[in-house]
């Protein structure tokens, strides 16, 4: 066990003091890796404080990796700054000697080529428009840089968000039902305060572990509801006592597969007839490379059961921290109601430099050029991949997004494929996290994911050479 003090005076809030104690200490190894943080409630009585800033330090650190939620038991320290080798790893479980070969080849092996499907290209972030862009915000609201901001977001970039979804995504929204976010972690915790009657919380399985750690994180039991081709189970869902669901309809993370639109219909009928919500992630809906874009499941709905959530992340950057919901209009109402201490916008200097991004044509002009970039390395992939590795794999979830979905036909499991690649200096992802209940290959051929954004055609192709050899598909 640890003790954990609070200094009795502090110029920073509740919550920082506790989240820098716990960072600080899980990066020093005061806290060691592997250590079960207190439980809410337990720290709550050592530091006689209320939960709330012990809930948002909680996020924090699992937002940005330090600790991880596992169902039904708690809070894990996960210490990223903690160097792993290869034979310091060997006697732990599978899933951690994965992870010590990867990062003892990465380490060693400086050509390494990382499919890392989170990662952008850092050279197609627009520098320069962007300074000038914080440039100009300071210059223009210099009047308002002694104030704080609406906690729901500035009312000018709400507009135009609210503006571009409509145009873009067919998303129905009013500037007051925007909600200007610090990241996916903050929104859901957010939305957990708002639907704090409900209890229980259906996700897709395989699904996205950080919003799931979040609901169970804040109270919510988890229901994990597995996937078909045509995305999350429905009968299984209608079978269940969910009163909230999550979904990504328009490109499932992490298998790729889109959500056609008798099932969303269905999706919406259950929600009316259960008088439950729906949180649709569209988390990358700006990129799709076949086909017409498909439109927002929130744009079908007439009875303000869907909670639309989106990012400016997967375009811009994930480095800027600020996302946004559309809350249905009974939501807006209750968010005015609530205290102002529990919800807080970006910073208002990158809001407004947002704003005149977009005011001035930059998003538009990025999102095209990002889109082209994206969908050639993205084409290219493909056909390295069809001519290298072609009658050994197959490739699924291509439609749109940042990543492909890699069925392997050998006899092996997913953390072998990806022991093999790490010896030859290539980084694949099973993305095992995003699984609650079974090993995502068991029974049937393994799957690993590649994400493509990052990676120029050499370096992809590179990649792909020593994949083949690795894996033997020759």
């Amino acid at each position: 066990m640890f003790d954990i003090l609070l200094p009795e005076q502090s110029e920073f809030p509740l919550y920082q003091q506790l989240y820098l104690q716990l960072r600080d200490g899980i990066r020093n190894g005061e806290i060691p890796d592997g250590q079960r943080l207190p439980s809410v409630r337990s720290l709550q009585l050592q530091l006689n404080i209320s939960k709330t800033p012990i809930e948002t330090a909680y996020q924090m650190l699992t937002a940005e990796g330090y600790v991880i939620s596992k169902p039904r038991s708690g809070l894990y320290v996960m210490n990223p700054c903690k160097e792993f080798t290869y034979s310091q790893q060997h006697q732990q479980p599978p899933s951690m000697n994965t992870m010590s070969v990867i990062r003892s080849h990465a380490n060693t092996n400086p050509n390494v080529i990382d499919f890392n499907p989170t990662r952008l290209d850092q050279a197609a972030f627009p520098v320069r428009i962007w300074n000038k862009m914080l440039k100009e915000a300071l210059d223009h609201h210099l009047c308002e840089i002694g104030m704080y901001g609406d906690p729901q977001g500035e009312y000018a970039l709400r507009r135009v968000v609210s503006e571009y979804l409509r145009n873009s995504r067919g998303v129905n929204s009013t500037p007051d039902q925007i909600v200007i976010g610090a990241g996916t972690a903050y929104s859901i915790g957010l939305l957990s305060r708002m639907l704090k009657g409900m209890k229980h919380v259906a996700v897709e399985e395989p699904g996205y572990s950080l919003v799931r750690d979040q609901f169970q994180l804040n109270g919510f039991e988890i229901l994990p509801i597995s996937l078909g081709d045509k995305g999350i189970s429905l009968d299984r869902l209608e079978q269940s006592h969910a009163e909230l669901v999550y979904v990504t309809p328009s490109h499932q993370f992490p298998t790729g597969g889109i959500m056609p639109y008798p099932e969303r219909e269905r999706l919406l009928e259950w929600a009316n007839a259960k008088n439950a919500y729906i949180i649709e992630d569209d988390y990358d809906g700006e990129f799709r490379y076949h086909g017409k874009p498909i439109a927002s499941l929130q744009g079908l709905d007439d009875n303000g059961r869907v909670i639309y959530a989106g990012t400016f992340s997967k375009v811009l950057t994930p480095a800027l921290r600020m996302n946004y919901l559309v809350l249905p209009q009974a939501l807006q109402h209750q968010l005015t109601q609530m205290r102002q201490e529990v919800f807080f916008a970006p910073s208002r200097v990158e809001q407004w430099a947002m704003t005149a991004f977009f005011e001035q044509g930059h998003w538009f002009r990025h999102i095209r050029k990002v889109r082209n970039l994206y969908k050639k390395r993205h084409h290219r992939l493909i056909e390295l991949i069809e001519t290298h590795l072609a009658k050994f794999v197959e490739i699924t979830g291509q439609n749109a997004g940042l990543h492909l979905q890699l069925l392997v036909k050998k006899e092996a499991t997913s953390e072998e494929l990806i022991q093999e690649a790490a010896k030859a200096g290539v980084i694949v992802y099973d993305l095992r996290k995003t699984w609650i209940n079974q090993r995502q290959d068991a029974g049937q051929y393994p799957k690993v994911y590649l994400g493509f954004a990052s990676l120029n055609a050499s370096e992809m192709e590179t990649g792909i050479r020593l994949l083949q050899k690795a894996w033997n598909m020759n």
